[in-house]
């Protein structure tokens, strides 16, 4: 677990820096420079191109971490990673060429709740397939275990050109359709310099000769095209069927309160960076008993710092809200039920990577698939009659129902299984902790009431999990940072 450790710190801390910064645009800079409807309408645009980006990149960016280390010559790599490069295009351009030709009908089916979507739709595909290639470029740098700079420029600098042409909107300097328009910009200049980056790494050889086993590899990628379709279909298919039924206005409160749920899975996303590469490694290997410790490691560790994350938001909810236009109040219920589902998704550990990973990902997609379909008709039924709280709802159930089905199969198939004693005692404490300070507040100004509970919440809830050692891991890194505290102040 030591390099898991060492880069899973880097990456959160990157990545909470990155959120730091979101916080800004999502809570303050989207809501009063923007406005509702191109708020609106910029979540909408984003969430559609997130749900296409899959198809555009092919599932690229799986396919190269499952299959990289099995090529050993140079001259299987540079083979392996020029069809790595080539297999989008050869679904972008025919998707593009048919976009081109029905723009008209697509737009006009798309925008018929909300007519200002029709004019944007063209940058849908756009962005999806700059998304697409600055994942498959990301995916280049991680099987070399070198995450961390991928990390900050997708998780940080993407929002610092976010921040930047916000403030050019306050500024006057551009309007905020040109800033719409900005958003294909943006995403082209990162997936340059990912791949920049990428290729500094390991420079590719260009040419058409491709691995002998080429035909596995693109069943493969046509597969998890799908699997991950669906992981982004259960997070993102809300913020687009929003725009379908009710005005565009509450796609924008809809996100500021998924953005406040979703900094539950920051820790996720940051271990899945390299826990991801070293899964696949003890599957490929046949490591079955250093996987299952990895599964419950992760596990256990993603719950305890997801749990603190999850105290932190429901207590102090509804002084952030205070900050807040009071129109967009109407979106906490929609924070509960977000981050309540995705608190169970980070309890899975690197659940998805064992999956993706194994001989049955053909199986789970069958189920996925499944999923997908309820999703809509849930979002269908529910957002009709509750709005954006219809939707989460709808989320809530789907996620929940995928991460049962995900947790069964790898439990009884794969005879993983994920769950201590010291799980149990991870929920007392997070169950104790939301009973002690949910239900008061100082009667402070808001952001000194966020922070004067944050400290309280920080010192009783990483007391007692350090007294009662539900985590070794944990327990060492907070005992070198005390040490290293001490050293200080004696020196």
């Amino acid at each position: 677990m030591g390099i898991v450790v060492n880069q899973s710190i880097k990456n959160t801390i990157i990545t909470f820096i990155g959120f730091g910064i979101g916080a800004i645009n999502t809570l303050f800079m989207y809501t009063h420079f923007l406005g509702e409807d191109y708020y609106g309408l910029t979540a909408f645009l984003l969430s559609t191109a997130n749900i296409l980006m899959p198809l555009m990149a092919f599932g690229i960016q799986n396919t190269l971490i499952r299959y990289y280390a099995e090529h050993q010559t140079e001259d299987e790599k540079s083979r392996f990673l020029n069809l790595m490069l080539v297999l989008p295009l050869a679904v972008a351009i025919p998707l593009f060429a048919f976009l081109f030709m029905a723009y008209t009908p697509l737009a006009t089916l798309v925008s018929r709740e909300n007519p200002i979507i029709f004019d944007y739709v063209g940058l849908i595909p756009l962005i999806a397939l700059f998304m697409g290639y600055f994942e498959i470029f990301y995916a280049w740098v991680k099987v070399h275990l070198k995450s961390v700079f991928g990390n900050f420029i997708k998780e940080v600098l993407l929002r610092i050109f976010i921040t930047v042409f916000l403030g050019a909107v306050y500024w006057g300097w551009i309007t905020k359709v040109q800033f719409v328009y900005s958003l294909v910009g943006i995403y082209f200049c990162m997936m340059c310099i990912m791949g920049w980056v990428a290729f500094k790494v390991r420079k590719p050889q260009f040419h058409m000769k491709f691995p002998k086993e080429k035909k596995e590899i693109i069943t493969y990628s046509g597969f998890i095209i799908f699997s991950s379709g669906i992981a982004v279909l259960l997070l993102d298919i809300d913020k687009f069927m929003i725009g379908q039924y009710v005005p565009i206005k509450e796609a924008a409160y809809y996100s500021v309160a998924l953005f406040i749920a979703l900094t539950i899975s920051v820790p996720m996303r940051a271990m899945h960076q390299i826990t991801h590469p070293i899964t696949t490694d003890l599957m490929a290997r046949g490591k079955q008993a250093e996987l299952n410790e990895l599964y419950k490691k992760t596990a256990l560790t993603l719950q305890i710092v997801g749990g603190y994350i999850l105290v932190g938001i429901l207590t102090n909810i509804h002084q952030v809200y205070t900050l807040l236009p009071e129109k967009y109040s109407g979106g906490i219920t929609v924070v509960f039920l977000i981050a309540f589902s995705k608190f169970f998704d980070l309890m899975l550990g690197n659940n998805n990577s064992i999956i993706f990973n194994s001989k049955y990902y053909k199986i789970i997609l069958l189920l996925g698939l499944a999923l997908v379909v309820v999703t809509v008709g849930l979002n269908m039924f529910f957002i009709p009659l509750y709005g954006i709280e219809g939707a989460a709802f709808a989320t809530l159930i789907s996620i929940a129902l995928y991460s049962l089905a995900k947790l069964f199969f790898v439990v009884f198939k794969m005879h993983l299984f994920p769950f201590t004693l010291k799980t149990i005692a991870s929920l007392g404490i997070i169950a104790l902790s939301l009973g002690l300070f949910y239900f008061w507040d100082f009667s402070f100004h808001p952001i000194l009431n966020i922070l004067l509970k944050s400290i309280l919440i920080t010192l009783f809830y990483w007391g007692l999990n350090y007294k009662l050692q539900i985590s070794s891991d944990l327990n060492q890194m907070i005992t070198r940072f005390s040490n290293r505290i001490t050293h200080s102040k004696g020196e």
